[in-house]
């Protein structure tokens, strides 16, 4: 209300994202009385022989019949309003591709992320969370939710040249929900998206899938990557044949970004070190397990991968592993795990451990899969950065990717620790945009709602960097895990006491110097840049840049 009062034109945004909050706050809580409620009306109702169809209900029923059921009234009230006063129309458009294809209605992305649909598919989905794929075959998804705008399925979308929005206009959606099976013509602008029932059997040549159509698979390959002889290198070792597109470019960063943007130092245990443990005696019967697992898995038993995973998480380290890295690190100036006791060396073990044993998670597993690459050839380094205690973490696009204006950089901003912005977090991070011509200027699109921030003591974070991250034609960056060796806190946040909201000057300052950031980075490699960093008291650092796609 006081921004309202000072006639500051952003506060419908900052009331916007305090709606979303409230209505995030009341799908956990509807979440919790399923969960608790549910399951004993279920057992009730087969002893007492309730219909079905009323035991479904019965917790929803409940729910609708408390104070949480009007104030859901009331904010499908305002919601409208607000996006009006604020200017934001029904859509957020995340990808602006032109297409044409069926509409198939489906309760969640993730449900049916494996399939491979034989004709141009419009998906309708309920739930979106943020880190699926894209399954075959589909040339849009449209959704309430509210996936970050740089969240992976997002990226993805626009690798793919798949148009992707959030619908904010219920009775939008379900028009498309009653015309399931029919075929739509969909033409996005970076607010709207114009949409026509199209009256014949075949879809226009508008989108990069025609139905009955497949989509090629890109012309991409990996070349194997071998054991060098060394278990760990200092960043001036990092070359293409010992570290991916991550660690190089790190190291390049280092020296030539402004003195005011900061880089961690790094170290990296490098290709073929996971194949080298494996090969070692100490491993012998895992190395025999594993390939049992393997057999299981050619032939089509998924099942096999979660059961990879666990068995390369019981690996033992050899000796001269533990030397090299220890040597490495100490000379760059990092602190040794080891030195605090043995069992903080088992934890960054066991992390070094989760980045090797995710080449073997579904989403990367079955990505490769789908563009034909040789899933034996991909090689894991392991990047190892101190990481920082961030106050904020920031994704910047130096290219806005909604519009595709090369003039304008775009990125968004969240409390904490950058995996509430990339991961599957619900709610939004804060979003801006800065004129490549006035980086004084940034322009806020939305205000956070995101409800958790993730915080973590000074520790060190082990990143994935494969041969198979940024290659032409295949997106595969964050596909694979980057695992800090402590855990996260996790902290409800409050915005009232956060200057990045509450102090103009402050926001104003903080988002101009992420657009600089970004900025110069972009001139340094003469191209579009996607780059992540966080903010730790006033100061930027820089955690990884890969060119943006």
């Amino acid at each position: 209300m006081e921004m309202s009062k000072q006639k500051d034109d952003q506060w419908a945004l900052f009331a916007k994202s305090f709606l979303d909050r409230t209505r995030l706050a009341l799908s956990s809580k509807a979440e919790y009385y399923h969960q608790i409620l549910q399951p004993s009306a279920e057992y009730l109702g087969s002893l007492l022989d309730v219909d079905p169809w009323a035991v479904s209900i019965f917790t929803e029923e409940i729910i609708r019949a408390g104070s949480a059921a009007s104030l859901s009234a009331l904010l499908q009230r305002l919601d409208p309003l607000l996006r009006k006063v604020a200017h934001l129309g029904s859509w957020q458009v995340i990808s602006p591709v032109e297409v044409a294809g069926y509409v198939e209605v489906v309760e969640e992305l993730l449900a049916v992320q494996n399939k491979s649909y034989t004709q141009s598919t419009i998906l309708v989905a309920k739930h979106v969370r943020g880190e699926e794929e894209i399954p075959d075959g589909t040339v849009a998804v449209l959704t309430p939710d509210m996936p970050d705008v740089l969240s992976h399925v997002s990226v993805r979308a626009r690798n793919s040249k798949v148009c992707f929005a959030t619908c904010f206009d219920d009775n939008i959606l379900d028009e498309f929900r009653r015309n399931s099976g029919k075929l739509f013509h969909l033409k996005p602008a970076s607010d709207d998206i114009v949409y026509s029932e199209i009256e014949k059997t075949e879809p226009e040549d508008v989108g990069p899938v025609q139905a009955g159509d497949e989509q090629a698979p890109p012309s991409v390959t990996l070349v194997r990557k071998h054991f060098s002889g060394k278990y760990a290198i200092s960043a001036e070792e990092f070359t293409n044949e010992m570290v991916g597109a991550k660690s190089r470019n790190i190291s390049y960063l280092k020296g030539k970004v402004p003195s005011w943007v900061g880089i961690p130092t790094s170290v990296a245990l490098p290709f073929g070190v996971f194949e080298e443990v494996l090969s070692n005696d100490i491993n012998k019967e895992i190395v025999s397990q594993l390939q049992l697992l393997k057999e299981k898995l050619a032939i089509g038993e998924f099942d096999a991968l979660l059961n990879i995973r666990k068995m390369i998480l019981q690996l033992a380290s050899p000796i001269e592993l533990v030397q090299e890295l220890k040597g490495k690190m100490q000379a760059s100036g990092m602190p040794w795990p080891g030195d605090e006791g043995e069992h903080r060396w088992e934890l960054a073990w066991m992390a070094i451990k989760r980045v090797w044993a995710s080449k073997w998670n579904e989403r990367a597993y079955f990505s490769t899969r789908k563009v034909k690459l040789d899933h034996d050839y991909l090689c894991m380094a392991v990047l190892v950065q101190e990481i920082i205690s961030a106050d904020y973490a920031f994704v910047i696009h130096t290219t806005n990717p909604s519009s595709g204006d090369s003039s304008e950089i775009y990125a968004e901003v969240v409390k904490g620790l950058g995996e509430t912005l990339v991961g599957a977090y619900p709610g939004r991070a804060l979003s801006f945009v800065c004129n490549k011509d006035d980086l004084n200027s940034p322009k806020v699109l939305g205000f956070p709602s995101k409800p958790i921030g993730l915080f973590i003591k000074q520790s060190i974070i082990f990143r994935s960097d494969s041969n198979g991250e940024d290659l032409e034609g295949y997106a595969g960056a964050g596909l694979y895990d980057s695992v800090p060796m402590d855990e996260e806190e996790k902290v409800v946040l409050d915005y009232v006491a956060d200057p990045l909201i509450m102090d103009k000057n402050f926001r104003n300052s903080l988002l101009s110097s992420i657009a600089r950031a970004g900025y110069a980075i972009e001139e340094l490699y003469g191209s579009p840049q996607d780059i992540e960093g966080v903010v730790k008291d006033g100061k930027i650092f820089v955690v990884q840049t890969r060119p943006q796609m």
